[in-house]
């Protein structure tokens, strides 16, 4: 059947006249749109057409435990501007096959027993009906948009067709979004649900038994209209402007190329017929996949988040560990959110506080997080008896007995860390891993109040716990691997994405956040716009403006930590150098204006409501009257966490690329579209078109003198730069 010893769509017709196509790479284990599976397609449909005579209809199913993973993303990754041509090409190959079979004139069912994202999706689209297990845990959808490209194999053309522009754009296409089979088939976007895989095929071949003669797609059939209308229609045309404005209210004015490249693909199609929408669609995807932005989002979204949850960080030759009962020190916010994320696991949580009211209102949190889900028909008053009941809430320590997993959750002060853990010592697992909360305290010090340091380990959780999804593991001098490996296991095991990082005062994601917030002030002290600042954080891609998240971080909580990292490089011999944007900190709170938390910061609050940015700033800090560039604004921000993210590498608190990435883009809200503070070094692209770290120091030259020294990269990072090097993975 294929031209090759090998095929990856095997070919079965039974006694019915019924053809299984059955999806099976053999050269992998996925199902992926390489040369195989493309000469592969092919030779299947070509043989489909040579046998139409003896054929009845026609399912597509796969061998693997996903339906279909999608495009070839090491090659994508690999293009270079010079091969736009073929990238066309083979984009245009690979819809060639599936166009010719959606016009193949029997009846197409797509049969899908897993996973259908990307193009995976796209090949059930071009089938006459879809039908996909009822199982949860299956994704289906085009997320491409998540990773800089979009749905090249007929996907933005097929779901315009199939749900109109306005829901196909804003429901499918532009967020990306993944959908479980229940909201896929409430969408529209699968016909049929089954109950178990084993029932797939067989109800592909019932349908195509009880439907004949339903060979055609809607759009395809004579007298189709566009669900919605097309942009010709009065309806649809009176709206069609909003578009892009709502694109841009939605990025908050950062430039996403994919995003505006299905917004064009699907609009500019939806004027024309559909093998000429399909071309434009290549088109489109062909500039994506040539340029810098999807292969920046594509490492950190697919490579780096991939190594992350197979286990990459994670020591070797320790056996994996399921905790099955946690205990939570501190019923605070933080505390409160651990439980809960716990407890949704599975765990068997002990909330313990001081007071029992506190333990109490900790538990509560989680009672009204199940409620807002029943509401929004996410879970059930079942579920919700269920998770909490899981939940003890206490002042007694000894309801620790049995505790194999402890999480510390009370306020950033050693000494209380330190009593918490000497009061539940005698009564937890002998073997229990010892854990720490803190964003910034070290993890060494923090373990010299404990009996077994080996056991000790920090895990830096994000603020709402229930919706970050990231966990920032600390590992301190004592710090066996052993406990490394079970904290990475329970950090998977809440269902969070893991990053380790060795021990210093912030560790890695708060000493980088702090230097971006500083920077922010900086320029408001050298007379930049308030305005001008916030609206430029967001144009860079970060999900806040700058001084609204550091009325939300708090100032006084920063002078602390600003005066702690003083007194600590006092004592270690070494004075940190002061850096402009603290003397903001400082006028700040002398004018009563700490933040959010005060009612009072850069912005106005009214009953805790944020209002606009407080009038006396142009008192405090006059504007001056010549305006930097809006991307020196941008560059000075984006700039200053990643050289610290260099010098985080060169002091080996971090030791991944794929850390640093994920750590800076999840935990601290590094622009995505720059795929993480390491990616946006290596991956940087000059004015002059130069692509890389020289790139990268060459700019930080420029800002170093305009802005100041703190912007010149260190001698490490101009050898690592001259040498061709980059970060370890």
């Amino acid at each position: 059947m294929s031209t090759t010893t090998q095929t990856a769509v095997h070919y079965e017709r039974d006694a019915d006249g019924i053809v299984t196509l059955i999806l099976d790479d053999p050269t992998s284990s996925a199902n992926t749109m390489n040369e195989l599976y493309i000469s592969s397609m092919n030779d299947a449909v070509d043989r489909l057409y040579a046998e139409v005579d003896d054929v009845t209809g026609v399912v597509v199913t796969s061998a693997k435990k996903t339906f279909f993973a999608g495009g070839n993303l090491k090659s994508m990754v690999q293009a270079t501007q010079d091969d736009a041509a073929s990238v066309f090409e083979l984009a245009e190959s690979v819809k060639a096959g599936l166009r010719r079979l959606e016009k193949y004139p029997r009846p197409v069912v797509a049969a899908i027993n897993g996973a259908a994202l990307g193009g995976g999706f796209e090949i059930a689209l071009a089938t006459n009906h879809r039908i996909v297990v009822d199982d949860a845990k299956v994704k289906l959808g085009l997320p491409e948009s998540s990773l800089g490209l979009l749905p090249g194999g007929g996907g933005v053309t097929r779901i315009v067709r199939l749900l109109g522009l306005q829901s196909g754009l804003m429901d499918v296409l532009l967020q990306g979004t993944q959908f479980n089979p229940a909201t896929a088939k409430e969408k529209g976007l699968v016909d049929e649900l089954v109950a178990t895989r084993e029932d797939l095929v067989p109800a592909a071949k019932a349908w195509i038994k009880a439907n004949p003669e339903a060979a055609q797609n809607p759009w395809d059939a004579p007298g189709y209209k566009m669900p919605g209308g097309t942009p010709k229609s009065p309806a649809l045309a009176g709206f069609l402007p909003a578009f892009p404005a709502l694109l841009r209210k939605q990025t908050k004015g950062a430039v996403y190329p994919a995003a505006r490249a299905i917004l064009s693909a699907a609009v500019e199609g939806a004027q024309v017929d559909f093998d000429t929408a399909s071309r434009i669609e290549s088109r489109y995807l062909t500039n994506l996949i040539v340029n810098q932005g999807s292969k920046n989002m594509i490492q950190a979204f697919f490579f780096d988040l991939q190594a992350i949850n197979s286990g990459s960080l994670r020591p070797d030759g320790f056996e994996p560990f399921q905790a099955t009962k946690v205990g939570v020190l501190g019923a605070g916010m933080m505390g409160a959110g651990i439980a809960y994320s716990c407890a949704r696991a599975g765990m068997e949580v002990v909330l313990k506080d001081v007071e029992q009211a506190s333990a109490d209102k900790g538990k509560a949190y989680s009672e009204k997080l199940l409620d807002k889900a029943i509401s929004r028909g996410k879970s059930t008053p079942e579920k919700k008896d269920e998770l909490l009941g899981r939940i003890t809430a206490t002042t007694d320590p000894s309801d620790l007995a049995g505790c194999d997993l402890v999480i510390e959750a009370v306020f950033e002060d050693p000494s209380l860390k330190h009593k918490v853990f000497a009061e539940i010592a005698p009564y937890v697992n002998k073997d229990a891993l010892l854990c720490s909360n803190t964003s910034t305290l070290p993890i060494t010090e923090l373990a010299e109040g404990v009996d077994r340091p080996a056991d000790f380990i920090g895990l830096h959780f994000f603020s709402p716990v229930d919706k970050m999804p990231l966990v920032e593991i600390i590992k301190g001098k004592a710090t066996s691997d052993a406990a490394l490996a079970k904290a990475y296991d329970v950090v998977q095991q809440i269902r969070k994405t893991p990053i380790v990082v060795n021990d210093s005062r912030g560790f890695y994601t708060s000493r980088v956040i702090g230097f971006m917030v500083n920077e922010g002030m900086a320029m408001l002290a050298e007379g930049v716009r308030p305005w001008t600042i916030e609206r430029a954080t967001t144009q860079a891609g970060y999900p806040a403006p700058v001084l609204q998240l550091s009325d939300e971080l708090n100032l006084e909580l920063m002078a602390k930590i600003a005066k702690a990292t003083r007194e600590a490089a006092e004592r270690e011999g070494s004075p940190a150098p002061e850096h402009p944007g603290t003397a903001v900190v400082d006028r700040m709170l002398e004018a009563g204006r700490a933040g959010r938390l005060r009612g009072a910061g850069f912005y106005d609050y009214e009953d805790g409501k944020r209002q606009s940015l407080w009038s006396g700033l142009a008192e405090l800090f006059p504007v001056a009257e010549e305006q930097i560039p809006l991307q020196d604004v941008k560059d000075r921000m984006l700039f200053a966490e990643a050289l610290e993210t260099a010098k985080c590498f060169e002091e080996g608190v971090i030791e991944s690329a794929a850390a640093a990435n994920i750590g800076s883009i999840m935990g601290i809200g590094f622009p995505p579209m720059t795929g993480g503070a390491a990616q946006f070094m290596t991956g940087y692209e000059g004015a002059d078109g130069e692509i890389g770290l020289t790139a990268f120091v060459k700019r930080a030259d420029e800002l170093a003198a305009t802005y100041g020294e703190r912007f010149a990269p260190t001698p490490w990072l101009r050898n690592l730069a001259e040498t061709g090097g980059s970060f370890p993975a």
